[in-house]
């Protein structure tokens, strides 16, 4: 297989469930081996690994740090520290309400409230059926069109309570 290909195989995720759990491990130590020799590699391998199941599982975080030689200590506390990384399952949509000054000041704590009472779901957790996330985002650089939130990477601004139903069909 050629690189360009190797390339978009190893892009392929989880979430679409077309691989079982032993090629998303192979996967994941040819992502390693791709970055034994680099310095400063764990925070690439756990962003590859995050793209590869869309969540860091425990066992994923257990292999890399075998493999890159680093205390498990270390790279759970990575993970921990930055709140990119997640290690619970996320949903096919992830929701981010800014709640940066704009956007606070504007009624994005209504609109997370709104979000929340109609997913029946907290920030930081999942919908059962793994459709939708929901997450607090700090500035997304629009701060004049408050309060705006993210689906995935499509961005709502001006977004208002009373929208969050018609924007949540829209991903039906």
């Amino acid at each position: 297989m050629d690189t360009i290909g190797k390339e978009n195989e190893l892009k392929k995720c989880a979430c679409d469930n077309s691989f079982d759990e032993d090629q998303l491990y192979d996967q994941l130590d040819d992502i390693i081996e791709q970055h034994t020799n680099n310095p400063g590699a764990l925070i690439p391998v756990l962003q590859s690994a995050q793209n590869l199941f869309g969540y860091l599982p425990e066992a994923a975080l257990k292999r890399i740090s075998f493999k890159l030689n680093k205390p498990y200590s270390e790279v759970a506390g990575v993970v921990g520290f930055y709140s990119y990384f997640s290690t619970v399952p996320k949903g096919k949509y992830t929701i981010r309400v800014c709640l940066g000054t704009a956007c606070y000041v504007r009624g994005g704590k209504d609109v997370l409230k709104a979000f929340s009472d109609e997913l029946e779901i907290a920030v930081g957790e999942t919908t059962r059926n793994n459709k939708f996330s929901l997450e607090v985002g700090r500035c997304f650089g629009a701060c004049g069109l408050a309060p705006v939130i993210m689906v995935n990477d499509e961005v709502f601004q001006r977004v208002k309570p009373s929208k969050v139903s018609e924007i949540l069909n829209s991903f039906e």
